[in-house]
């Protein structure tokens, strides 16, 4: 009988990676090299582009900081 088993175990050819292990590997490497990719453009930004310029505040908003302080708003 143990003999019936000896030589089973390596008589299967080998069929490569399992399908899943493959998709696994595909996906994986694409979302790593997406981060990498983004990672990468958004250092170049940083170095090359000039600061981002700020909203100008507008009156309204200048007005309502001066009553909140108690400063009165010219011509009023």
């Amino acid at each position: 009988m143990a003999d019936e088993f000896e030589g089973n175990m390596f008589d299967k050819e080998s069929q490569g990676l399992n399908p899943g292990t493959v998709v696994l590997l595909v996906v994986m490497g694409a979302m790593l090299l997406f981060i990498g990719v983004n990672i990468g453009l958004y250092m170049y930004a940083q170095k090359t582009l000039p600061p981002k310029k700020k909203k100008p505040v507008s009156k309204k908003k200048l007005k309502k900081e001066k009553l909140k302080q108690g400063i009165s708003a010219p011509g009023e």
